[in-house]
């Protein structure tokens, strides 16, 4: 008897690694997956991301270029800003230059502008939630995921995100669940940011429920 209780405990063990494992994983293919919204899956994006996602790894010399780059972009689009106000891409343009450096609450500040003057681009409106989820706010990165799926109900990003947040920072299973399912069925062969296939992330997450 004692035998099988330890064995169930171990298996007990087992699963709950093995569903944090399935979150982390999640989470990391978030981070990559929603800063692809804007730029379509770009391969050279692609690239960024994976440069991005890995700080650490890179020369100090290196850092500090990147640093200064953005910062001089940054300052050059501000001083347009100051003359074209009414810019929504140079805003949109600002607020992916902040979401790619973290600073988040100004890229908020930014795509919130460049929606208010072109309220209907789904690429902007989910960067934005993903910028809200980083500011410690995912039901505001889940209203921006619907907003911009009301739009473009075929807008795959947005739907997938939505799944992550509901799973990953608000608890919600058979919510995010649910997400994914409706993506697999407007696109059965939709992928995850790592690669691996959203209907094949569902299959594993009904089985730890």
């Amino acid at each position: 008897m004692a035998q099988n209780t330890e064995t169930q405990n171990k298996d007990h063990v087992q699963n709950k690694t093995l569903i944090i494992a399935v979150v982390v994983s999640l989470f990391i293919g978030f981070i990559g997956g929603t800063i692809y919204s804007s730029f379509k899956l770009a391969a050279d994006k692609q690239v960024q991301v994976q440069n991005n996602a890995t700080p650490n790894t890179a020369p100090v010399g290196e850092k500090q270029d990147d640093s200064i780059e953005f910062s001089a972009k940054i300052l050059q689009l501000e001083q347009y800003l100051e003359q074209n106000s009414i810019d929504a891409e140079a805003w949109a343009q600002l607020g992916h230059l902040f979401f790619d450096s973290n600073q988040v609450k100004n890229a908020i500040d930014a795509y919130e502008k460049s929606l208010k003057l072109e309220p209907g681009k789904t690429g902007v409106i989910t960067d934005l939630g993903v910028m809200y989820r980083r500011n410690g706010q995912p039901e505001k990165a889940i209203e921006s995921f619907d907003k911009a799926i009301s739009i473009d109900p075929s807008f795959e990003t947005a739907r997938f995100n939505k799944g992550v947040v509901l799973l990953h920072d608000l608890n919600d299973v058979p919510g995010g669940i649910r997400a994914w399912e409706e993506l697999v069925e407007l696109n059965p062969m939709a992928m995850s940011p790592s690669g691996e296939s959203v209907d094949a992330l569902i299959q594993r997450m009904k089985k730890q429920k």
